[in-house]
């Protein structure tokens, strides 16, 4: 809930700096927070899965998802994304290597590109 109004807050800074209008400017939050909930999402099917070299497609799709809302869901998928990564290079050292990976498909999926370029075979069809 916290993650939520930080970007609502956040959201309505960066519309207000650009001088975009209000109502394009709660479009924006509106987005954003779908992004963030989106996000979330994939990130619990990540969890819930627990399937073997699943997380690139996790990335890929709760990044596709959020982007597909629009400039809002876009930015909220770049900002959650990238603090995770740096909080993973920061803290739990799985290295250079896995944080590139995982930006790439971090920006695969919030340009549009089909997430299922990352589906491990055998992920069950329900994600």
């Amino acid at each position: 809930m916290r993650l939520c109004v930080c970007l609502v807050l956040l959201s309505f800074m960066v519309c207000a700096s650009t001088g975009m209008p209000l109502l394009q400017g709660g479009q924006f939050a509106l987005d954003a927070m779908g992004g963030a909930w989106d996000m979330f999402r994939a990130y619990w099917d990540m969890r819930e899965a627990n399937y073997k070299d699943a997380d690139k497609y996790f990335h890929a799709r709760g990044n596709y998802d959020a982007a597909q809302r629009g400039p809002g869901g876009a930015w909220a998928a770049k900002v959650i994304s990238d603090a995770r990564e740096q909080w993973q290079s920061d803290v739990s050292g799985r290295g250079a290597e896995d944080t590139r990976a995982d930006q790439e498909a971090n920006a695969w999926g919030r340009s549009g590109g089909d997430p299922n370029r990352y589906r491990p075979a055998g992920l069950p069809s329900k994600y």
